[in-house]
């Protein structure tokens, strides 16, 4: 497996051989490069770093060899241990650290980690930045601290409850109204640290939680993505407790999935869209998702009389379009909420605690509130690629095909049909070519599926 190096971080699976696996050397080095380049940016001696972790087996590995690292460089490190992304994220500006590394390979397998990079608003970097600790890391241009400087180690493993408290504070999350509805739910945490935050958020509005995979250890039960092929066993849950819905988060936290009191699926996409239609009924504006989500978002804005903007997948560039429109809130279709009244960051503690507001203030069961959105469906598929293939070459010969149609080549090629869309893009985290399709309909959003892989398989000559 290569060492995936982009905007979403430095991911790779353990074990195997330098560069081509996160090994203990890689993680040493993107930590030095990343500290460097701190170092080199910032042009002063007092630097302090944030650093947290999921709970996958290879964590307190790469977790210990990250923080040395860091301390060898002469920077001092706070570090929360076990927590979550959007924990990390809430944690750099409190702190007033000049960055922050999550030790998370997010919704992959336990095989994989990753170092996630933040500056100094616990936000991820930029482009540019990214770029530039690339390119430190391949000149292998450290200089490490003397005796004398060695940066220190300081512990707080408080800021899981900090998060719930900044999330609570919030002015449009009514804990008295979430506990006058007496919600009971199941919650699906994948063995991580999601088992051990969830339940204490819950507890804290009011709300009785039965525990399905909450024990933070790393061994993921299923796999961790939170899609509907995964989650039988909360599906049958849900239902077998009477419980009036339940929650998925990935590995890190910053995903969110619902399942309906019936047992059915949200709609990983309409977790978006239900906080959205919540914050949008205090508050007009504006809302960004990426190319990739669901055409209900925008729905749902032109309803409340706001304006819908579409960005390049990947948090960052959700971010920077939501900061450059005002959006009141954003994220992406893979139940990434992101609200900025707490931080730039997908964070699934605040979209739980918004959404319980929401379904509190509705008074309607959850497969209700899903009935009250646009209809949409989707299908999300994906071709595996061989070092052969010229993706650019291929995705122009699709933007030639349907240039009549409206199509998008910002991230990808996106084309918008009358009542459907296709969205064909690499992933920025594994080596595929993602497939994207959404319509009125799940069969005819499946036909544009396979139609379009069996078009990019010819083009491609597999």
């Amino acid at each position: 497996m290569t060492l995936i190096k982009s905007i979403s971080g430095i991911r790779g699976t353990i074990g195997g051989a330098i560069d081509d696996n996160l090994t203990p050397i890689d993680a040493v080095k993107f930590a030095a490069a990343y500290g460097t380049f701190l170092k080199k940016t910032l042009g002063k001696e007092d630097i302090k770093v944030v650093i947290g972790r999921d709970a996958r087996i290879s964590g307190p590995m790469i977790h210990a060899l990250v923080a040395n690292t860091l301390i060898g460089l002469g920077i001092d490190v706070i570090d929360l241990g076990l927590s979550t992304t959007p924990t990390v994220e809430v944690a750099v500006p409190l702190e007033k650290a000049d960055g922050g590394i999550i030790l998370t390979a997010s919704h992959n397998p336990k095989q994989w980690n990753a170092l996630k990079l933040l500056n100094d608003k616990g936000e991820f970097l930029s482009g540019a930045d990214g770029a530039e600790i690339l390119k430190i890391a391949d000149a292998g241009d450290y200089q490490f601290a003397d005796v004398d400087s060695l940066g220190t180690l300081i512990v707080n493993d408080s800021y899981m409850d900090i998060h719930i408290d900044e999330v609570l504070n919030l002015p449009l999350v009514n804990i008295d109204l979430v506990k006058e509805a007496k919600f009971k739910v199941v919650v699906d945490a994948v063995n991580s640290s999601g088992g051990i935050i969830v339940p204490k958020l819950l507890e804290e509005m009011g709300v009785e939680c039965v525990k399905l995979y909450c024990t933070p250890d790393g061994h993921f039960p299923h796999n961790p993505e939170p899609l509907k092929e995964h989650l039988s066993e909360i599906m049958k849950l849900v239902v077998e407790e009477k419980a009036d819905f339940g929650i998925v988060v990935d590995p890190d936290v910053d995903r969110l999935a619902f399942v309906s009191e019936n047992g059915e699926m949200f709609g990983e996409e309409y977790t978006l869209v239900a906080i959205a239609d919540y914050i949008l009924s205090k508050n007009s504006g504006n809302t960004v998702s990426n190319l990739s989500s669901s055409r209900a978002l925008r729905d749902v804005t032109l309803k409340h009389g706001g304006t819908y903007f579409a960005s390049a997948v990947g948090e960052v560039n959700v971010v920077e379009l939501m900061k450059k429109q005002n959006a009141v809130i954003g994220g992406e279709g893979n139940g990434g909420i992101i609200y900025p009244d707490l931080h730039y960051g997908r964070d699934s503690i605040v979209g739980i605690a918004l959404f319980l507001t929401h379904l509190a203030e509705k008074k309607m069961k959850v497969s209700e509130l899903r009935d009250s959105y646009p209809a949409y469906f989707m299908s999300k598929n994906k071709i595996e690629l061989t070092p052969s293939i010229n993706v650019d070459a291929v995705l122009k010969q699709v933007e030639d095909k349907y240039q009549s149609e409206e199509v998008s080549t910002v991230d990808g090629v996106k084309i918008d049909f009358e009542n459907s869309w296709v969205h064909l893009r690499k992933s920025n985290t594994e080596p595929i070519i993602r497939i994207y399709t959404e319509a009125g309909s799940q069969a005819a959003a499946d036909e544009l599926a396979v139609r379009f892989v069996s078009e990019l398989k010819a083009f491609a000559g597999i």
